[in-house]
C-alpha cells in the first residue's frame, strides 16, 4: 500500500476489525440468542467461508504463494520496517486470517486496500500468506467448557474487582479480605494455569471478578466469563471488534430482581450490555458518531448509571488530504438497564472550524482533541466524576486539553477544571515531520493514567494525577482550581510515558510506575527528552502528603537486544497489603515490597507456557491493564503487540505453590 497516507498510525488498529457478531455460548453448550446484527457488518463470515473452499491456501513455502507477491507489492513498504509505527510482519503473522481479511475488506484498512487497488481475492491471499492458515477454519475455545460446580454462578459473591482501578475512587488497591494473599506468601507464587487467546497479539482488558467468575475481553472481540479458579469457560460473547476495556459487572442487588448486567466498550466506539450470567446481549449503543471514536478507559457503573469516557484514533491520521481534526473528547451517562443516554458532555464545547490550510489544500480544523483515555473516578460525597483529558490534535491548544475536569454526576455539567499542561497541540504527524503537525507542537503529555481520589492518614482527601511527562501530582478536591499541592517528576517521560495506565495507593504510599522507553520513534521529542535527562524506568513510592520520594527500584535491563523490548512499566499496577504488582514491557510480572521496594517475586511471561487448550501460550510486553489479585490468586494478561512492543496472547494465573 504505497500511498503516503498509509503512514498513518491507524495501521496500528488494522487488526481490530469489523467482524460479524456471534451468539453467546453458555456453559451448557446451547447457543443463546444471537446478538443484534451490526449496522456495519456485510456478511463477511459467509463470504470468507466460500473463499476458503474456492481458494485454499497453498501448502509449503509461504514465500511462493500468490499472497507473498501481493504483500511485497502493496504492503511491505510499510510493514517491513520502513514505517516505525506500522505493525511489523512478525506481529501480523500472529493474527488470524479472518481478522486480516476482514480488516482489508471492511475494517480500518479498507480505504488503504482500495487505494492500492487490491481485489477481493488478493485480500484473501494476503491474509493467508501472513497467517499461514486458511481463511474460514473452525474456531476453538481457549479452554474447556465448565461442567458441574465450576459452571455455576454464585450470586452471593458480588463484584469485588471492578474495572481499571478496582474501586469507584480508582485507587488500584485490593483489600486484604479480597486479595486473600499475605505478602509473606507472594514469593511462593507459581503458575497454576494459562489461557492462550485465539487470534491475538495483544491483550488489554484487565480481568474483573464477580459471582466466582473472571470476566475479560480479547483482541478478536470475544468476551469470556471463566471460572476464576480453573479457567474453564462458562460462556463467551462474540463481539465484532476488539474489546480493550475491562468488563464492568453489576451487582445482583442493583439489578433489582432482573439478571445482573456486564458492560464493556469496544474499539469502534460502542458500549455493550450483556447478561452477566449467560452472555446474552441486552443492548448496544454508539458512544459517539465520529468515525474515529473509540473507548479505551473503562466505563464506570454507579447507582443505575454507566459513565463512559470517549477517546479517538483521529490524531493518528496523517493523510495529506484529510481535514484534521474534528474529534472532541466526551463523557456520556447511560441508563444501565436500557442504554438510553441521560447526558453527554464534550470536553471542548465549541465545534471545530477551519483555521488554516495544508499544502495539499486540505482544511486545518480547530479546536479538536482532549480525548479521555483513562477511567473516570467517582466522588459520590461531592456528586462529581473526575476525568483527565489528553492533548489537542490541532492548534491553537485550548484550556480543556491535559486538564482535570469535574463533572456533575446527575447532569454532566462541568463544575470545575484545572489545566495541568497548557499549549499541548500534537498529532502523529509530528513524529515523522508531516505538515499535519501543528505549529509550535506540544509534548503530547496526556493525563494517561487518570485520576485517583484518596484519603490520607490525617483524614484529608486528595486527587492524585499521573501524566505521560512522568509527573505525579496532588490536588485538593476542596480547592481544586488552586492547582497542584505538590508535583514530582519521577520519570523522564515521553509520548508513551512516563506514567501511562495507572498508579496505586494503599493508604500509606503512592506507587508510581514509570515506563520511559529508550526510543519511542518520535522525531519531535528527541531534544525535549534529552533535556529531561536519562530514562528512569521502574517502580517508585512517594509520600502522598508531600510527594517526597520514599524509595525507588529501577528496572534492570534483561532485554538482551530483543526487538521491541523495554524494561519499564507501562501497564497499570495493583497494590495489596504489603506488596505491589507490576507488569513490565519486557514481559516480566513482579511483586515489590511496599515498605522497601525490594522485589519479592518475578515471573517471565515471554517463556512458552502450557495452556488450557494445548495451544501455544506465550506472553510479551505487558500494557494496558496490568496484574490483579483476587481470592488468593494473581492474574495478568501479557502481550502488547503494537506501538513497538512485544506481542503475546496469554492470560496467566498464579497461586501459592501453583495449587
Amino acid at each position: 500500500m504505497k500511498h503516503a497516507w498509509l503512514l498513518s498510525t491507524l495501521a496500528l488498529w488494522a487488526l481490530a476489525v469489523t467482524l460479524p457478531a456471534f451468539a453467546a455460548t453458555p456453559a451448557g453448550g446451547a447457543p443463546a440468542a444471537t446478538a443484534p446484527a451490526d449496522d456495519d457488518d456485510d456478511g463477511d463470515e459467509d463470504e470468507m467461508a466460500k473463499l476458503s473452499k474456492a481458494q485454499p491456501a497453498a501448502p509449503g513455502d509461504r514465500s511462493q504463494t500468490p499472497g507473498a507477491k501481493v504483500y511485497a507489492r502493496a504492503c511491505a513498504q510499510c510493514h517491513d520496517g520502513q514505517v516505525a509505527k506500522a505493525p511489523s510482519r512478525v506481529f501480523l503473522e500472529m493474527v488470524s486470517p479472518e481478522s486480516i481479511y476482514a480488516s482489508l475488506k471492511t475494517g480500518i484498512m479498507a480505504p488503504q486496500a482500495m487505494a492500492a487497488g487490491l481485489t477481493d481475492a488478493e485480500k484473501h491471499q494476503v491474509a493467508e500468506f501472513l497467517s499461514g492458515q486458511p481463511v474460514g477454519q473452525a474456531r476453538v475455545l481457549p479452554a474447556p467448557m465448565c461442567t458441574g460446580d465450576a459452571a455455576k454462578f454464585d450470586t452471593s459473591r458480588p463484584p469485588a474487582i471492578q474495572g481499571w482501578g478496582f474501586t469507584p475512587e480508582n485507587v488500584h488497591f485490593v483489600r486484604g479480605d479480597v486479595a486473600q494473599l499475605p505478602a509473606s506468601d507472594v514469593p511462593r507464587l507459581k503458575l497454576k494455569w494459562a489461557l492462550a487467546y485465539p487470534s491475538a497479539l495483544r491483550v488489554r482488558s484487565r480481568p474483573t471478578f464477580a459471582y466466582g467468575a473472571l470476566y475479560t475481553g480479547s483482541q478478536d472481540g470475544t468476551v469470556y466469563a471463566l471460572d476464576a479458579k480453573t479457567g474453564c469457560v462458562r460462556w463467551t460473547f462474540r463481539n465484532s471488534a476488539e474489546v480493550r476495556t475491562p468488563v464492568m459487572v453489576q451487582s445482583a442487588a442493583d439489578a433489582k430482581g432482573g439478571p445482573p448486567l456486564a458492560f464493556f466498550g469496544d474499539l469502534i466506539g460502542r458500549v455493550h450490555a450483556v447478561n452477566a450470567l449467560t452472555g446474552e446481549p441486552v443492548w448496544r449503543v454508539r458512544a459517539d458518531d465520529h468515525p474515529s471514536a473509540t473507548i479505551t478507559g473503562s466505563p464506570v457503573y454507579f447507582r443505575g448509571t454507566l459513565y463512559v469516557p470517549v477517546s479517538s484514533l483521529e490524531e493518528a491520521v496523517i493523510d495529506p488530504n484529510y481535514a484534521c481534526c474534528t474529534f472532541r473528547g466526551s463523557v456520556l451517562a447511560l441508563d444501565a438497564k436500557t442504554g438510553e443516554q441521560r447526558w453527554k458532555t464534550y470536553m471542548i464545547e465549541e465545534e471545530p472550524k477551519q483555521v488554516g490550510t495544508r499544502r495539499s489544500g486540505a482544511a486545518v480544523m480547530s479546536p479538536s482533541g482532549a480525548a479521555i483515555w483513562n477511567t473516570p473516578s467517582l466522588d459520590p460525597k461531592r456528586g462529581l466524576l473526575y476525568v483527565g483529558t489528553g492533548n489537542n490534535y490541532t492548534g491553537p491548544a485550548n484550556h480543556r486539553s491535559n486538564a482535570v475536569i469535574a463533572l456533575d454526576l446527575a447532569t454532566g455539567k462541568v463544575r470545575w477544571e484545572w489545566q495541568v499542561v497548557p499549549g499541548d497541540a500534537w498529532n502523529v504527524g509530528c513524529m515523522i515531520g508531516s505538515d499535519s503537525c501543528p505549529e509550535n507542537p506540544g509534548p503530547d503529555y496526556d493525563i494517561g493514567s487518570g485520576t485517583m481520589l484518596v484519603r490520607l492518614a490525617d483524614g484529608t482527601e486528595r486527587i492524585m494525577v499521573g501524566l505521560k511527562s512522568g509527573v505525579a501530582l496532588a490536588m485538593d478536591p476542596e480547592n481544586p482550581t488552586k492547582g497542584g499541592l505538590w508535583q514530582n517528576r519521577v520519570g523522564r517521560g515521553s509520548i508513551q510515558g512516563g506514567i501511562q495506565f495507572g498508579m496505586a495507593f494503599d493508604g500509606e504510599r503512592l506507587y508510581v510506575p514509570i515506563s520511559d522507553m529508550k526510543d519511542t520513534g518520535d522525531l519531535s521529542s528527541k531534544e525535549r527528552d534529552a533535556a529531561a535527562g536519562p530514562i528512569r524506568p521502574g517502580m517508585y513510592a512517594l509520600d502522598p502528603k508531600t510527594g517526597k520520594l520514599l524509595w525507588e527500584t529501577r528496572a534492570d535491563d534483561v532485554c538482551r537486544g530483543r526487538q521491541f523490548c523495554d524494561p519499564g512499566i507501562l501497564a497499570s499496577i495493583a497494590a495489596i497489603p504489603g506488596a505491589v504488582f507490576a507488569g513490565h514491557m519486557d514481559g516480566r510480572v513482579r511483586a515489590y515490597d511496599t515498605l522497601t521496594g525490594r522485589v519479592l517475586w518475578n515471573f517471565d511471561t515471554t517463556e512458552p507456557m502450557p495452556s488450557l487448550s494445548g495451544a501455544k501460550a506465550i506472553g510479551g510486553s505487558i500494557g494496558g491493564g496490568g496484574p490483579v489479585v483476587y481470592d488468593g490468586m494473581v492474574y495478568v494478561n501479557s502481550g502488547y503487540g503494537l506501538y513497538m512492543h512485544m506481542p503475546g496472547n496469554v492470560l496467566a494465573a498464579f497461586s501459592v505453590d501453583g495449587k
